[in-house]
């Protein structure tokens, strides 16, 4: 009987059907990477140095920043190289560590986005126990059971991926080392790993989004009962209440497209994907930026301050 080996190498081949037309991608997705490096960059550096915004409220945005600052590190390089150079090439072991980072940090921007509607619940539903409920000791409360839930479902997820064996294709119809797109080329039983994969995304996204859902519909009850007294506290709620519309529309064109097959062009699909990923980072920083007051004031002063010195260095 012949051996068979399971692949340890593999090639990402997302947009292979653009042939020549291929590189011509470096650049859009370039831009992004810069928008996306910047606007976070900048978003972070204006609310750690500035201590008026050393509230509750902007290190939860603060937080948002960095996981949108870091998940694209984990896939944009890597990706823009193999647009450029054609260097398509991953080993097993990267691509599950690749793997690993990019459902962690998207599973804790849907955590980030729960932890601030908490915030704002608190804010606006009980304000004279605010400072009480968002004290560090009694908020890790919240923090740390969804921190351990998201890295052992992510770990789990990832680590039965790690166990299958590759004796097909090595070939990902894609630009980076999705879940479903590594699980589909294993020789063997997939059943745990799908089901897992189903039960993850529950637990985690769904289970959030309804949390979310939930404490919105409350802070609405609670302002439209109080009048016009807390119409000016639901307008931070209506940036974070934008932030999530905007992912979880993504979240369900991206899913929804490898659902439907039939008729779908494999780029449409590797596309979303990407935006899913992609898009919240460069969106993300940009909304808090103009949408809340303080952040956008601190972030022309520190954009004027900077101009200023350019022209007495110039001068």
């Amino acid at each position: 009987m012949e051996n068979v080996s399971s692949h340890k190498y593999f090639i990402l081949d997302g947009f292979n059907k653009l042939g020549v037309l291929r590189p011509v991608l470096f650049i859009p997705f370039f831009i992004m990477f810069i928008v996306s490096l910047s606007a976070n960059s900048l978003l972070l550096y204006v609310i750690v140095s500035q201590r008026s915004l050393h509230s509750p409220m902007y290190i939860l945005i603060a937080g948002m920043a960095c996981v949108d600052l870091s998940l694209p590190v984990f896939f944009v390089p890597n990706m823009l190289l193999s647009f450029l150079f054609d260097w398509r090439g991953i080993s097993l072991s990267g691509c599950l560590v690749q793997m690993y980072f990019l459902h962690l940090f998207g599973a804790f921007q849907s955590t980030l986005l729960l932890w601030m509607a908490l915030d704002r619940y608190f804010a606006i539903c009980t304000p004279l126990y605010y400072q009480e409920s968002m004290a560090l000791p009694r908020f890790l409360k919240f923090v740390i059971p969804l921190m351990i839930r998201n890295v052992f479902l992510v770990s789990l997820v990832v680590g039965l991926a790690g166990s299958l064996s590759f004796c097909f294709r090595n070939v990902l119809d894609h630009c980076f080392c999705e879940h479903m797109a590594l699980v589909e080329l294993a020789c063997g039983s997939t059943a745990v790993n799908n089901l897992m994969g189903l039960i993850s995304v529950f637990l985690i996204p769904v289970v959030d989004f309804i949390i979310i859902t939930a404490s919105y519909i409350v802070i609405f009850s609670s302002v439209l009962s109080s009048g016009k007294s807390g119409v000016k506290a639901l307008h931070t709620c209506v940036t974070h209440i934008v932030v999530m519309t905007v992912s979880l529309i993504i979240i369900l064109t991206a899913f929804l497209s490898y659902r439907i097959r039939n008729g779908l062009p494999s780029a449409v699909r590797v596309f979303f994907s990407i935006m899913y990923l992609f898009f919240p980072s460069c969106f993300n920083p940009i909304i808090y930026g103009i949408r809340t007051a303080e952040i956008r004031q601190h972030i022309l002063k520190t954009l004027t301050c900077c101009r200023f010195v350019q022209t007495v260095n110039y001068s």
